[in-house]
């Protein structure tokens, strides 16, 4: 059983992470490589990507996708080992 200490616990972590989750948003590193130029996000969510100096909105989407299922993947799997140690609610 959840008692209220916890909720209000879990409600402030979840702040914080939403907090944080926006500020990595606004860090942009730019990368060269080859013919390519790519701006990526702190949270990786690819921002452009330049080939030749023209937009490719393609791999963007196509780079940004992969990246939400692996991020899906990812925080299933940890669900099930946390829950595993009995924190509540996962």
């Amino acid at each position: 059983m959840v008692n209220y200490g916890q909720v209000k616990e879990m409600l402030a972590l979840k702040k914080q992470a939403d907090m944080m989750k926006k500020e990595m948003e606004k860090i942009m590193t730019k990368v060269y490589e080859g013919k390519f130029e790519i701006i990526i996000r702190g949270d990786q969510h690819i921002e452009q990507i330049l080939e030749n100096g023209e937009r490719r909105t393609d791999l963007e989407k196509a780079f940004n996708k992969s990246i939400k299922e692996s991020q899906k993947d990812v925080a299933k799997k940890m669900r099930g080992q946390l829950s595993g140690l009995g924190m509540p609610g996962l």
